[in-house]
């Protein structure tokens, strides 16, 4: 007879030291950033109900994973200035795990994961203002967790009821986010390791659903949307993704002029051309890739046109991404190829708005242009770390918006280092008008690529799926 599974998660966590050295190193910037007798509140996500009796599938929250390993609900971790770790977890429960899955416990989590003491999560109210006693400083993520603050007031509460007898209630709060933040900016071998393999898997789902396309109105046969995202979530799993990483764009002829359009059961008609925004998560991390192809299998002249120019503008921006170089130095780069090629090609009146200069001092470029080349990745699609240079924060200019009118406040964006995880991703996105050539109405084009920053220049991890224009017409063919 075989016996249940011991270990409750369904993903294959890093090393226990590697969350160890992860806590330390998070002990020892609150001691430098906030001075000694510190301890920081981290809990994971609440399960949130979907309707009636059914829940929404559980995702943990980053902050606390990245610290943990630990993938269940209904957990708090905590971390004091020492280093000291506590886990507050679900206890062992016979009859619960029957229906929800087997807990790891409290008996069993210091060993597994390597934290010095677990409680049950029953005994945190009562455990938790003892805990805080004495410190001088309690961190805790801010703006992540509804209620959160008003809970981490109701501890202090209980630790000020406790002055008299010579407790010390901390007099500081501080925000997790800002260490944490910078911490995660940088990835490690392994969170490199799993974004290579889930960029991986990610670029396999894309080839499917672009040769599907073809097979399917080479046969004749009705095609819809849902049948490409079918077959990204379909190679997913099979390639031993947890989840999607985000909602998967799957967007057919002028659907792609739409950013956040989500798959729907819109027909895909030989001659469209198809956007796929959409990548994996794994083990915790995502990957993030957008092609867009043509829906039989071959560019039309002036979807071909578009096409080359967007790639083009991802070319100059994988060029501009290295270390030492600025967060915006790709973006800036892909603005300046896409605005010559929308003069060139007639998209945007050289009489009217003047030289590629102009169109960029005046933005003109924005109307078919009007979102970032590039976020972070990481645990999270849109990843967490500031985009300006910490060491430069003090570093501003005022400059007046030539759409809006607005005045902006500027400051230096983020020094690139190597290990830090970005996305390049141009896109231009033409909408039907008047002063636009026919021919390219209704076309919505987005190219994007995960690159980690290198020392010469950075490693794109989602090439596995094609990119360049005959390449892709040759898959599909196949």
């Amino acid at each position: 007879m075989n016996a249940p599974l011991k270990n409750p998660a369904w993903l294959t966590p890093a090393p226990t030291v590697l969350y160890a050295q992860r806590r330390a190193r998070l002990a020892a910037l609150m001691t430098q950033r906030g001075g000694p007798d510190a301890i920081a509140i981290i809990p994971t996500a609440p399960e949130r109900m979907r309707n009636r009796d059914s829940d929404y599938l559980f995702r943990f929250d980053s902050y606390f994973h990245y610290l943990s390993g630990f993938a269940e609900p209904n957990a708090w971790l905590l971390i004091d200035s020492t280093g000291r770790t506590t886990l507050f977890c679900q206890p062992k429960d016979l009859e619960r795990e029957i229906w929800d899955g087997i807990r790891l416990g409290p008996q069993a989590a210091p060993q597994a994961l390597g934290v010095d003491a677990a409680y049950s999560v029953a005994e945190l109210e009562q455990r938790l203002p003892k805990l805080l006693e004495n410190q001088s400083t309690v961190w805790y993520p801010f703006a992540t967790h509804a209620g959160l603050e008003a809970r981490v007031d109701g501890w202090l509460k209980a630790v000020r009821a406790r002055v008299r007898y010579g407790a010390l209630c901390p007099e500081a709060q501080r925000d997790l986010c800002a260490l944490l933040d910078e911490m995660r900016l940088v990835k490690d071998d392994y969170e490199q390791d799993v974004m290579r393999r889930a960029s991986a898997i990610s670029a396999r789902a894309h080839i499917r659903a672009m040769q599907l396309s073809a097979r399917m109105l080479r046969e004749g046969r009705d095609v819809r949307e849902y049948h490409l995202d079918a077959e990204l979530l379909h190679e997913f799993r099979l390639g031993g993704s947890q989840y999607p990483a985000y909602g998967s764009i799957v967007a057919a002829g002028a659907n792609a002029c739409v950013l956040h359009y989500r798959a729907d059961a819109a027909p895909v008609r030989d001659g469209d051309l198809v956007l796929i925004d959409a990548g994996c998560e794994l083990d915790g991390y995502a990957s993030d890739i957008t092609r867009t192809f043509p829906a039989n299998g071959r560019f039309s002249g002036p979807q071909r046109a578009l096409y080359d120019l967007v790639l083009a503008s991802q070319d100059a921006a994988v060029a501009a991404t290295r270390a030492g170089a600025r967060f915006n130095d790709p973006h800036e780069a892909v603005v300046r190829v896409l605005s010559q090629g929308l003069l060139d090609l007639g998209l945007l009146d050289k009489n009217k708005t003047g030289s590629v200069d102009d169109v960029i001092a005046n933005r003109a470029y924005f109307r078919f242009y009007m979102h970032r080349t590039s976020h972070w990745l990481g645990m999270d699609v849109h990843d967490c770390g500031s985009y300006v240079e910490p060491s430069e924060l003090g570093r501003t200019s005022e400059r007046k918006d030539a759409l809006s009118g607005e005045t902006i406040k500027d400051r230096p964006s983020r020094i690139l280092r190597p290990g830090m995880c970005l996305t390049l991703e141009p896109g231009l996105y033409v909408r039907p008008a008047e002063d636009v050539p026919e021919s390219f109405w209704n076309l919505g084009i987005r190219i994007e690529d995960d690159a980690f920053v290198t020392d010469s220049g950075c490693e794109l991890i989602t090439r596995g799926v094609p990119v360049r224009a005959d390449e892709i017409e040759a898959l599909m063919r196949a």
